[in-house]
């Protein structure tokens, strides 16, 4: 059988940016993001950690309880496509995790819908 294209797909070899030296390129590049993302006489703001990946002291019970929510509902939709793969003896055993963790989910919701936030 005959490809109708070459393998590899033939390509022009020069690069439009031959003449242009590469030093002075990512220098320009280096100066337009500061120029957008830091404007002179300003200071990056402090690196501080995410809330969704660690836990701390002071991340709000609302916050972790959503936080649950949404990553019970992740792993239940993944439990649940992952089945679809599987032998039927090993999808059993997928939709019963993935009926655990909506039943986990489940709770986590009605804790939410409980739960009275300060005014």
């Amino acid at each position: 059988m005959i490809k109708p294209t070459p393998n590899p797909p033939e390509s022009d070899p020069t690069s439009p940016y031959e003449s242009l030296d590469s030093k002075k390129l990512h220098q320009a590049a280096d100066r337009a993001l500061d120029h957008y993302l830091c404007p002179p006489g300003s200071t990056p703001p402090p690196l501080s950690p995410r809330a969704m990946y660690a836990v701390t002291a002071d991340t709000k019970n609302e916050d972790l309880l959503a936080n649950a929510c949404e990553t019970l509902a992740s792993a239940k939709t993944i439990a649940q496509e992952f089945a679809g793969l599987v032998k039927p003896s090993q999808r059993r055993t997928l939709m019963g995790i993935a009926q655990l963790i909506m039943l986990g989910e489940l709770a986590v919701n009605r804790v939410l819908d409980n739960l009275e936030l300060p005014q």
